[in-house]
């Protein structure tokens, strides 16, 4: 597989040849930044953990440079806070058991620009050797720029994939934005109740974030506590951990939807939603 970058590169834990790990993948996570995957895509991790019939397969879009970094990392220069979150990554792809660990090393910058073909090319190539049952991505109501960008060139590289090729369903996560606001019914809610210390270790192993101020461990389990806890008001808690996704099948499978109509729309019936219940006590 030949990437556009000459910095692109493919981890395997477990030393298999680099084609026998993608092709085994069953699930794919496509995610902006290093700890992206772990914060966002846990439910894939958890899924094939152990098994020796489901793969999961992490994939890092961008290289890491504009990470912020704080104490023992306060005076890295991107260049080598670029290679501390490749390592990073490494780590938690091999505490996690991953199938393999693909880091594409674009700029936010290409992410961002709608008229870079490359990104998309190379998510495409990735797709057609992993052939996933499952892919996560990022959500478009995100509010990280890079966030949308990785989903948005997702879709178009899955929206040019055979109809036989397609995943069964590709979700798009919470990172920066919870999505507790959207109807309970239209939800994917992704139990990550099993394993607490898996994904403990998961979340710590990014410690250049970490250290630079941001508590990323524990503001992801506290969400995923939450999400269990309020997803129901009038039943008991039937997980301890979860969390949300947004179904983006449709917009894989149907070239033609609009991915902003298609998001907008979620929000307007969560805000119909509103509206009549107000009305209704009012």
């Amino acid at each position: 597989m030949q990437f556009h970058l000459p910095t692109a590169g493919l981890f395997v834990p477990d030393g298999v040849p680099p084609s026998d790990a993608l092709a085994r993948t069953t699930h794919l996570c496509i995610a902006a930044h290093q700890d992206d995957i772990e914060i966002m895509a846990y439910h894939g991790v958890l899924t094939c953990f152990g098994l020796p019939d489901a793969w999961f397969t992490g994939v890092v879009v961008t290289n890491g440079s504009g990470s912020p970094r704080d104490d023992l990392y306060a005076s890295y220069t991107d260049a080598q806070m670029m290679a501390v979150r490749r390592v990073e990554q490494r780590k938690a792809a091999i505490v996690g058991e991953y199938g393999a660990q693909v880091f594409l090393d674009y700029t936010s910058g290409a992410v961002k620009d709608p008229g870079n073909a490359e990104v998309a090319e190379d998510i495409y190539q990735l797709l057609m050797a992993t052939r996933p049952r499952v892919v996560y991505t990022h959500n478009p109501a995100d509010k990280h720029d890079t966030h949308v960008g990785v989903a948005l060139r997702t879709l178009a590289a899955l929206r040019r994939m055979p109809g036989e090729a397609l995943p069964e369903r590709v979700l798009g996560c919470e990172v920066w934005r919870g999505l507790d606001w959207m109807q309970d019914e239209e939800k994917v809610a992704l139990d990550v109740s099993a394993h607490e210390s898996l994904a403990a270790a998961l979340l710590g192993v990014f410690d250049s974030q970490i250290c630079g101020g941001k508590r990323y461990d524990l503001a992801t389990i506290g969400r995923r506590r939450a999400n269990a806890t309020y997803f129901a008001s009038h039943a008991t808690d039937v997980a301890t951990q979860m969390n949300f996704a947004m179904d983006l099948t449709p917009l894989a499978r149907d070239a033609a939807l609009d991915i902003a109509v298609y998001t907008q729309e979620f929000i307007a019936r969560f805000a119909d939603d509103v509206g009549a219940r107000v009305r209704k006590l009012a």
